[in-house]
C-alpha cells in the first residue's frame, strides 16, 4: 500500500490534501520518525509533538520563500520529511547522511542552522530587516519552545523586535519541557483567549507560561485585579504588549484546522509583530514517549555501544553525590541538564543544593561565581558546547575574581552523531587562555572522581572535561583524594618518543606504544592530565634527553594542548638551545561532521593505529613490518 509521505516531494504537495488524508500523513509520519529515531537515536519527543504544526506552517507559508526558522532544531525532523529529504531520511545522523538539525548545506529550506537554543528569534529579525531593506515582500516565521524562549538571548531578540515593530511572526511551542521539565518563577502570560469556551483551559496555562518569563509575577497580579469584570479574556497580555507584540492563542497545537486558522490571521498582519502561542504534547501520538518525555527527548541509537561499564556521566554524579555529603559547601548547577548529567540521583536526595536554572548557561555561570563569592563550593555541570555560550562569565565573573567554581564539562571531544553543533572540540583552546583556571581531563573514570576532590577544595577555579559515553571500566578508589596541579604521570618508558597524551587519547596512546614496540620503536608514554598548567618539569626533562616529541588531544589543534607544548619547547630551546621534532595530532581547524565515534577517531587518526602510524612516519629510515591491530584488552596483560 502506497504511503501518502511516499506522494510528498515539497511542500506545496500538501496543499492538494484533504482533511482526512492530513490526518492519515501526520500518522505516517510519526510511525517514519518512530522507526528511524528508534534505530539511529536522535530526538524523538520533541518532533512527535510539533507534526500538525510543521503540516499547518507548510499549508500556510510557501518555503523556502518564505523563511521558516526553527530553534534549537530538536523539533525540524517532520519538516525535513516535507522538503525533499525523505528519501535519505534512514541516513539521519549517520556519517555522511542527514544533519540532526536544521543545516543551510542541506537545503533551501533551512534558512538558518541550529544545534543550541534560543537562536531563531534572533535570525528571524535578521532575516526580517534584510527583507526590509532590500524592498523584497516575503514572509519570516521562528518557532521556539517555552524552555529555549527563557534563554536571555530570546529576550534580548523579543526586546529589539519590539523596539524596531518588526514584522515578523514568532510561534512559541509550549510542551511545558525543555529536555526536563520546564523551569523558573517569571510566571505566566497570556493574551487573549480567541476560544472563550477553553477559559478555564486557557487560564491555567496562561498561568504556567508567565512562570517562564520575567516580571510574570506582578503581571499576573495586575491581570488577577482586571479579570474580574472581563470574562472572555485572560489579563497576563501586559507584557507582551509591553514588549510590542500581538497575542494569537493559546491553539491547540494538534488540531490541523485551527492551527491553520491561526497561522493564516497571522500571516499577513503588518500592524506590529506576531506571537501565536500553540499548546502541544511533547511526544505526542507515541504512548512510551507521552508517558516519559524526559526518556524520549534524546535517544541512543539501536547500535549504540552496549555498557559494559558505567558512563563518566554517571561516575560524574555518583562523586558528586559523595561530595555533597561530605561536604555542606558543595552544591551543583545544570542549565536545563539534569537528566543528560545523570544528576537525578543528586536531586534526589540533595533538593534544595541542586540548581536547574533553565537554557541559561551565562546565568549558570554567574550564578555559580555568587555562590562561590560567599564561602559555597559550586560545580557548574554542563556540556562542552553549551559552555561555549558562556565564555564572557567564565573571564569577568569568575576567573577574573579567582572564585573556586569547578566546571564539570560532560560531552567534551569527539561527541559523535549530533554532529558539528554538538562537538565537543574547543574547551581546551577556549580554557587556555583565561588566567587564574586550571584546565584538566581524567584518562579514566577513577582519576575523574579524584579530579572533581581535587576542584572542590581547591581555592581557583578547575575546569574538568570529560568524553560522551562508557568509561574503561576500571577499579574505583574507595577513598577520594586530591590530585598535584600540573602534574602528570609516565605511564611507559622508553627512548625514541615520547607521546604527551592528555584525557581521552591516554589509552589509545598506550595501545600506539605497543604497536611501535613491535616495530622496533620503544616510546615513552605520559598522562599529561593538565592542559594548564603544563607539568614543565616533566615535560621539559623529557624533551632534554628525547628528540621526537608527539601530543595527542581529542580537541581542535588550534590553541590546544599540543599548541600549549609548542610554545613550552620553544621557551627551552630559546632558553637551552634543545631543540626537538615536535609533531601534533588532533583535530584539524574545521567543523567536525557527525558519525559514530570510534568511525571519527579513526578518520582523524585518534585510534591507537593512527597514532602509531603517525608516529612512525617519524622514522622514515627505518624499515617496518605492517602495523599489528591493536586490541584494548592486551593494556590489561
Amino acid at each position: 500500500m502506497t504511503r501518502l509521505l511516499d506522494e510528498i516531494d515539497s511542500p506545496a504537495d500538501l496543499l492538494a490534501l484533504a482533511p482526512e488524508e492530513l490526518k492519515q500523513l501526520a500518522l505516517e509520519i510519526r510511525e517514519e520518525l518512530v522507526t528511524v529515531v528508534s534505530t539511529n537515536g536522535g530526538h524523538l519527543a520533541s518532533n512527535l509533538g510539533v507534526v500538525e504544526v510543521t503540516l499547518a506552517l507548510h499549508r500556510v507559508f510557501a518555503s523556502p520563500r518564505d523563511k521558516i526558522i526553527w530553534d534549537v532544531g530538536h523539533q525540524a525532523y517532520t519538516h525535513k520529511l516535507l522538503t525533499g529529504r525523505k528519501n535519505y531520511f534512514s541516513s539521519l545522523r549517520q556519517y555522511g547522511g542527514l544533519s540532526g538539525f536544521t543545516s543551510r548545506e542541506e537545503s533551501e529550506h533551512d534558512p538558518f542552522g541550529a544545534g543550541h537554543a534560543s537562536t531563531s528569534i534572533s535570525a528571524a529579525l535578521g532575516m526580517a530587516v534584510a527583507r526590509d531593506l532590500s524592498g523584497d515582500d516575503y514572509h519570516v516565521v521562528a518557532i521556539i519552545g517555552d524552555g529555549a524562549i527563557a534563554g536571555g538571548m530570546a529576550f534580548e531578540a523579543l526586546n529589539q523586535v519590539g523596539h524596531l515593530g518588526a514584522r515578523l511572526i514568532v510561534v512559541l511551542n509550549d510542551n511545558g519541557m525543555s529536555i526536563a521539565p520546564t523551569v523558573g518563577a517569571l510566571a505566566k502570560l497570556f493574551a487573549k483567549v480567541r476560544f472563550d469556551q477553553r477559559y478555564d483551559w486557557a487560564k491555567e496555562q496562561g498561568k504556567r507560561l508567565l512562570s517562564i518569563l520575567p516580571f510574570g509575577r506582578q503581571v499576573w497580579q495586575v491581570g488577577k485585579q482586571v479579570e474580574s469584570g472581563v470574562k472572555g479574556l485572560v489579563m497576563a497580555t501586559t507584557l507582551w504588549e509591553e514588549l510590542g507584540f500581538t497575542y494569537l492563542g493559546p491553539v491547540d497545537g494538534h488540531n490541523l484546522r485551527e492551527l491553520e486558522v491561526a497561522f493564516t490571521q497571522v500571516k499577513d498582519y503588518r500592524s506590529k509583530p506576531v506571537l501565536v502561542h500553540v499548546v502541544t504534547t511533547k511526544g505526542k501520538g507515541y504512548l512510551p514517549a507521552e508517558g516519559n518525555a524526559v526518556y524520549f527527548h534524546g535517544i541512543p541509537a539501536k547500535s549504540a555501544d552496549r555498557k559494559v561499564a558505567p558512563s563518566y556521566s554517571e561516575i560524574f554524579a555518583q562523586t558528586a553525590l559523595r561530595l555533597l555529603r561530605d561536604d555542606p559547601r558543595v552544591v551543583v548547577i545544570t542549565p536545563a541538564m539534569p537528566e543528560g548529567n545523570c544528576l537525578n540521583i543528586v536531586q534526589a536526595e540533595f533538593p534544595q543544593r541542586v540548581f536547574d536554572v533553565g537554557i541559561c548557561e551565562q546565568h549558570a555561570v554567574t550564578f555559580a561565581a555568587g555562590l562561590a563569592a560567599q564561602g559555597y563550593r559550586p560545580i557548574v555541570a554542563i556540556y562542552s558546547t553549551f559552555l561555549q555560550r558562556a565564555f564572557d562569565q567564565i573571564i569577568h565573573d569568575v576567573c577574573l575574581q579567582d572564585l573556586p567554581v569547578a566546571f564539570a564539562i560532560d560531552r567534551s571531544g569527539i561527541v559523535g552523531d549530533d554532529g558539528k553543533t554538538h562537538q565537543g572540540t574547543f574547551d581546551f583552546s577556549y580554557l587556555s587562555l583565561v588566567p587564574n583556571l586550571v584546565v584538566s581531563a581524567p584518562k579514566d573514570e577513577n582519576e575523574l572522581q579524584h579530579l572533581f576532590f581535587t576542584a572542590v577544595n581547591l581555592t581557583h577555579p578547575m575546569a574538568i572535561r570529560y568524553p560522551r559515553g562508557t568509561g574503561l571500566g576500571v577499579r574505583l578508589d574507595a577513598k577520594l583524594h586530591s590530585m598535584d596541579i600540573g602534574q602528570g604521570e609516565v605511564l611507559r618508558s622508553g627512548e625514541d618518543v615520547v607521546i604527551l597524551a592528555i584525557g581521552t587519547t591516554v589509552t589509545p596512546a598506550l595501545g600506539a606504544a605497543q604497536i611501535l614496540a613491535s616495530n622496533g620503536i620503544e616510546a615513552t608514554v605520559v598522562n599529561s592530565r593538565f592542559a594548564k598548567p603544563l607539568d614543565v618539569k616533566l615535560i621539559t626533562g623529557l624533551a632534554r634527553h628525547i628528540k621526537y616529541v608527539v601530543t595527542v588531544e581529542e580537541n581542535t589543534l588550534c590553541g590546544g594542548f599540543g599548541s600549549n607544548v609548542v610554545a613550552l619547547l620553544s621557551r627551552l630551546k630559546s632558553k637551552s638551545g634543545v631543540e626537538n621534532q615536535i609533531k601534533n595530532l588532533g583535530l584539524p581547524d574545521e567543523f567536525i561532521g557527525q558519525g559514530e565515534q570510534a568511525i571519527l577517531h579513526t578518520k582523524y587518526a585518534l585510534d591507537a593505529q593512527g597514532i602509531a602510524r603517525e608516529v612512525r612516519n617519524l622514522f622514515p629510515q627505518r624499515a617496518f613490518q605492517s602495523l599489528v591491530p591493536f586490541d584494548q584488552a592486551d593494556l590489561a596483560d
